[in-house]
């Protein structure tokens, strides 16, 4: 077990990002694909990934690999991985997946068939007839795609989206991952001022706030393989500690403004449990008020989408009014806006410079970005 290979799911439109944060990492063998990067790690380095990683999901270990036209050899594959060496004789193993253009494609029966087979190799290696299942989990990930059959053990637990600092019961319009891959995308640092007004929850600003801090978004929560004997908690400590070595400390405008003032509070309660408090404010604005008069900055926004028939207008009247108050800022001023509307670029009243697609979960978006006049 020196080596491990492993899969990150990201959302659509982040493998990129995802694998350079890997290699900042020094993490080898990293490559990107469709919705996922994989890689190859020491076990020290689960932890690492968990706790740094800004745009990928969750960290998967990627037990085995086969192709499989029957059940009969989906259960072979299974049995014949070694789980003894993952699973403890009480270790608790759901089994959840998907399967995509297989022979095989009842999702359940897969479910089943992978979980009878890890049962029945866990008993005879063990020598019990029974598995209690009530220590730590290892959650059994599968994915069955053009009959080859990828089988893992996620690392996580709660996607790595979940930081630990929005507050339950929020429902916020971005993931944290996506945010964080949006102030990326915007190549933001913590040099300029940043600015989101249409800040909601405060999600893209907090990310920004963690991004210039250079602080690691996984150092506030828990993770699945914490609970795993064979990762060492002392190669948690050490991912933690190297991480907390790295932050810097400056001074910082990063601002975000919304008109509803209940946002404001919440956005304000987020950026305290995130603890960039310090160093990012917000306030209750109107969009298309927004006014700075400092050289060069960014904004980086995402506003409503009018989705819905009876927001609409209203939503088309907001891009108008936001685009004249873009059009008014200094010339050295950034913008970048993710929206699903198609006729974003002519309501804002100019052709975006960039254009990339992103999901924002299953809304098909694009990222339009302004670059500035004055360099």
């Amino acid at each position: 077990m020196e080596q491990l290979q492993v899969a990150i799911p990201t959302l659509f439109g982040l493998e990129g990002l995802a694998a350079e944060e890997l290699r900042r990492l020094n993490i080898e063998n990293v490559k990107a694909d469709n919705g996922r990067v994989y890689c190859t790690t020491a076990i020290a380095d689960i932890p690492r990934i968990n706790i740094n990683l800004r745009t990928g999901e969750r960290v998967q270990i990627i037990l085995g690999s086969f192709c499989a036209l029957t059940f009969d050899e989906l259960f072979e594959g299974v049995k014949r991985l070694a789980w003894e060496d993952y699973i403890p004789k009480n270790g608790a193993f759901p089994v959840k997946g998907h399967t995509l253009n297989s022979q095989l494609q009842s999702e359940p029966a897969c479910q089943s068939i992978i979980k009878k087979a890890i049962v029945d190799r866990l008993m005879n290696k063990y020598n019990c007839r029974e598995l209690p299942e009530s220590g730590a989990l290892y959650q059994v990930q599968f994915s069955l795609m053009k009959d080859r059959v990828s089988v893992m053990l996620d690392t996580t637990g709660p996607g790595l989206y979940k930081r630990g600092y929005r507050e339950a019961g929020v429902i916020a319009p971005l993931r944290e991952t996506l945010a964080a891959g949006i102030v990326l995308l915007s190549r933001y640092h913590g040099h300029e001022p940043f600015c989101d007004p249409h800040c909601g929850s405060g999600t893209l600003a907090i990310e920004a706030a963690l991004i210039a801090r250079n602080r690691a978004p996984g150092l506030n929560r828990n993770f699945s393989a914490q609970k795993w004997p064979w990762i060492n908690g002392e190669v948690w400590n050490d991912a933690a500690e190297e991480s907390l070595d790295k932050e810097y400390h400056g001074e910082y405008d990063i601002w975000g403004g919304d008109i509803n003032h209940s946002a404001i509070v919440v956005a304000e309660r987020n950026a305290k449990n995130a603890e960039v408090d310090d160093i990012v404010r917000f306030n209750v604005v109107d969009s298309t008020k927004f006014r700075r008069l400092e050289p060069f900055g960014r904004v980086v926004t995402n506003p409503p989408y009018g989705e819905r028939m009876m927001e609409k207008k209203a939503v088309e009247e907001l891009y108008r009014g936001f685009g004249a108050a873009m059009h008014a800022l200094p010339g050295g001023w950034q913008v970048h806006v993710i929206t699903s509307h198609p006729d974003f670029e002519a309501l804002y009243g100019a052709q975006a410079d960039k254009r990339r697609k992103l999901y924002n979960g299953v809304i098909k978006c694009n990222l339009y970005s302004y670059l500035p006049k004055i360099k």
